[in-house]
C-alpha cells in the first residue's frame, strides 16, 4: 500500500493532459505554441507541484510533443553557442529579419495573445502590439517604417507576456526585463534568450524528478495523438451518432498503425523519463471496445476517459445492472481499470473558474468534490482535463488558483490527492464490471468533432488516399516513413474543418495538415495530388456546430 494510503480520506485524481500537434514542417516550426507553452504553461504546471509537495497528480504526455520540446530546447541551448535556430521567434532574438516579408510574419506572430494576461497587464506591450496592428493594416510601407528598435521592443515583450508566471514574478533576470520597459538591445535579447534556453532544457528533467519523488505519475497518449477508434473502425462513431456520414471504406490497416502509435509512444516514453507508463489517455478521450482491447492487448493497466461515455455505457447495459455511483470500472475479460472522468467539474475548472475571484473558485470546486464524494460513499473522484491551454485565461495564468487547490486538497481532512497507479496499488474495492464500452470521446460523449461533417470526412479521404499510396511503398518503408505518416494522423487535423471556429486556426491546421501530406508524398518520390494545394476547411457560421471550444462548454 502507498505511504500516502489514508483509507479514511477518499482519493481525488488530477489528470493534466499536455498535448501539441507536430507543428514541424521539413524541421522548421511553422506555429510557435510548443516553443511558447514551454516556458509558461508547461513550465508553471511543474513549479505549482515543486511549490506544495503533498500535491498528487497524474502528468500526461503525447510523445509528439515530447518530440518538439526536446527539439526546441535543443535548439535554444545550439542559439547560445551561435547556431541559427529554426523556431522563427527564438531566432528573432538573434538576428532581427530584415525582409519585409519576414517582418510582416514577425509583427502578425507577436500580436496573437489573449487580452488578461497581455494587453490588460502590460501597457507597454498593448501600446506596442496596437502600432503592430496599425502597420500590418497600413501595408508593405508601414511596415518598413518601422525601426528595429521597435520590432526588438515587441518581440522581447511578446516573450516576457508568455513567461509563466512562476517565472515572471520570482526570477530576478525575468524581473529586470519587464522593468526595462523599453529600449531592448541587443544584450538584453541575449539575456532573454538565456532565460528561455534554461527552462526549456531543464523542463522535462523536472518533471522526471517529480515522477521519480513519487508526486506525479507520468502516463502517455498515442504517439502523434490519432482518434484510436476512428483508425481502428469508422463505423464507431455511430454508436452515439447513428446518422453519422462517414468517409468512404474504412482506414487501411487501422489496427496496425494503432499498435505503431502505442508501441512506439511506450517506447519514446520509458527513453525520455526511464519509466514505462501504466496508463494511457487516448487521444480525446476517446474509447471504443476495440481502443479498450487494444490497450490491454498493449499492457497497460489503465486508461481513463470522459462521464458522457460512462453514461451512454450504462445506458445501453441498464444502470440498475451496474453501479451509476462509481467512476472506475473493470472491463470484461480483462485486467484494464477504466476511469471516467466527472465531466462537470473538469469542465468547470476549464472554462467556469477563470471569471470568479481564484479564492471563491478553489472554496467552490473543493465544496463541489465534497459533496460528490459523499454522494459516491467516498469511492474515487476524477477531474480530467487540458493542462495548458485553460490557464491564458486566468487571471495571472491561474497560479493563485492551482496552487490554492493544491494545497486545499493536500490539508483536506476528508479528501486527499491521488494518482491512478496510487488507485490501483492501494486497492480498488467493489469495482463494477462492463461489458462492453460505447464508443465516444470527452466532447458530448460522442466522434462528431472529428468524422461526420463533409469537410472532416474529406480530410480523412485525403489522409487515406496518402496511406493507399504509402501502403504501394513497403519496401522502402523505414521508421521515418512511419514517423511522417504518424504525422499526417493526429487527431488534430480534424478538429479545426466544418466547425464554429476563429478563421486565423483554421487556415493555420489546413495548411499543416495539407503540408504534413506533401512531405509524406515527397519522402515516397511520389508527386502529391493538386488538391493538397487548395485549402479546403471554412469557417462555419454556425455557432451551434461543433468547435474547439464550443464543443467542450460546461456541461454543469
Amino acid at each position: 500500500m502507498s505511504a500516502d494510503a489514508d483509507p479514511a480520506r477518499a482519493r481525488v485524481v488530477l489528470c493534466w493532459h499536455m498535448h501539441q500537434p507536430e507543428y514541424r514542417i521539413h524541421g522548421i516550426p511553422q506555429l510557435p505554441w510548443t516553443y511558447l507553452h514551454g516556458f509558461r504553461a508547461y513550465t508553471d504546471m511543474a513549479s505549482h507541484l515543486e511549490a506544495v509537495p503533498e500535491a498528487r497528480a497524474v502528468v500526461n504526455f503525447s510523445p509528439v510533443l515530447l518530440d518538439q520540446l526536446i527539439d526546441v530546447a535543443a535548439q535554444s541551448q545550439a542559439a547560445l553557442n551561435g547556431t541559427p535556430p529554426s523556431e522563427p521567434l527564438m531566432a528573432a532574438l538573434i538576428t532581427l529579419p530584415s525582409a519585409i516579408e519576414a517582418r510582416v510574419r514577425l509583427l502578425a506572430a507577436c500580436i496573437r495573445t489573449h487580452s488578461r494576461n497581455a494587453q490588460d497587464r502590460h501597457s507597454d506591450y498593448a501600446h506596442l502590439a496596437q502600432e503592430a496592428k496599425t502597420a500590418l493594416a497600413g501595408g508593405a510601407d508601414a511596415v518598413a517604417a518601422l525601426p528595429d528598435a521597435f520590432l526588438a521592443d515587441l518581440l522581447v515583450w511578446y516573450h516576457l507576456v508568455w513567461l509563466g508566471e512562476s517565472v515572471r514574478t520570482r526570477d530576478p533576470r525575468a524581473m529586470a526585463l519587464i522593468n526595462q520597459r523599453r529600449g531592448y538591445t541587443p544584450i538584453h535579447r541575449r539575456q532573454l534568450l538565456e532565460l528561455v534556453a534554461e527552462l526549456l532544457s531543464t523542463l522535462l528533467p523536472r518533471y522526471r524528478a517529480l515522477s521519480e519523488a513519487g508526486q506525479i505519475e507520468l502516463a502517455m497518449s498515442p504517439y502523434y495523438h490519432p482518434l484510436l477508434p476512428l483508425l481502428l473502425d469508422f463505423t464507431s462513431a455511430r454508436e452515439s451518432a447513428p446518422d453519422t456520414p462517414l468517409p468512404e471504406g474504412q482506414y487501411p490497416d487501422g489496427l496496425a498503425r494503432a499498435r505503431w502509435h502505442l508501441r512506439t509512444a511506450r517506447d519514446r516514453f520509458e527513453a525520455v523519463f526511464g519509466v514505462r507508463p501504466r496508463g494511457c489517455w487516448p487521444s480525446e478521450a476517446a474509447v471504443s471496445q476495440g481502443t479498450i482491447d487494444l490497450l490491454h492487448e498493449q499492457g497497460f493497466d489503465w486508461c481513463a476517459t470522459s462521464q458522457s461515455v460512462q453514461n451512454a455505457t450504462l445506458h445501453r447495459h441498464g444502470e440498475q445492472l451496474l453501479d451509476a455511483h462509481s467512476c472506475t470500472y473493470r472491463l470484461r475479460g480483462n485486467h484494464l481499470i477504466c476511469f471516467f472522468r466527472d465531466d462537470g467539474l473538469s469542465d468547470r475548472i476549464g472554462f467556469v473558474y477563470k471569471d470568479w475571484q481564484p479564492r471563491d473558485a478553489v472554496a467552490d470546486l473543493v465544496h463541489q468534490i465534497e459533496q460528490l464524494s459523499k454522494h459516491r460513499n467516498g469511492r474515487t473522484v476524477v477531474l480530467a482535463l487540458d493542462g495548458e491551454n485553460p490557464w491564458e485565461y486566468y487571471p495571472e495564468n491561474g497560479i493563485e488558483f492551482i496552487r490554492g487547490l493544491y494545497e486545499a486538497l493536500a490539508k483536506h481532512p476528508k479528501l486527499r490527492l491521488a494518482t491512478f497507479a496510487q488507485c490501483l496499488d492501494e486497492g480498488l474495492s467493489d469495482v463494477p464490471e462492463l461489458p462492453t464500452v460505447v464508443a465516444g470521446s470527452w466532447v458530448h460523449g460522442q466522434l462528431l468533432t472529428w468524422v461526420g461533417h463533409a469537410e472532416k470526412n474529406r480530410a480523412w479521404n485525403l489522409l487515406m488516399d496518402a496511406k493507399r499510396c504509402y501502403d504501394t511503398h513497403a519496401d522502402v518503408v523505414d521508421e521515418s516513413l512511419q514517423h511522417a505518416l504518424g504525422a499526417c494522423e493526429g487527431s488534430d487535423w480534424f478538429w479545426w474543418p466544418g466547425a464554429y471556429n476563429d478563421e486565423a486556426p483554421v487556415a493555420d491546421f489546413d495548411h499543416l495538415f495539407r503540408s504534413h501530406l506533401r512531405a509524406l508524398y515527397a519522402r515516397l518520390g511520389e508527386a502529391a495530388p493538386a488538391e493538397l494545394d487548395v485549402p479546403f476547411a471554412s469557417v462555419s457560421t454556425d455557432p451551434s456546430a461543433s468547435s474547439a471550444l464550443g464543443a467542450m462548454l460546461p456541461s454543469r
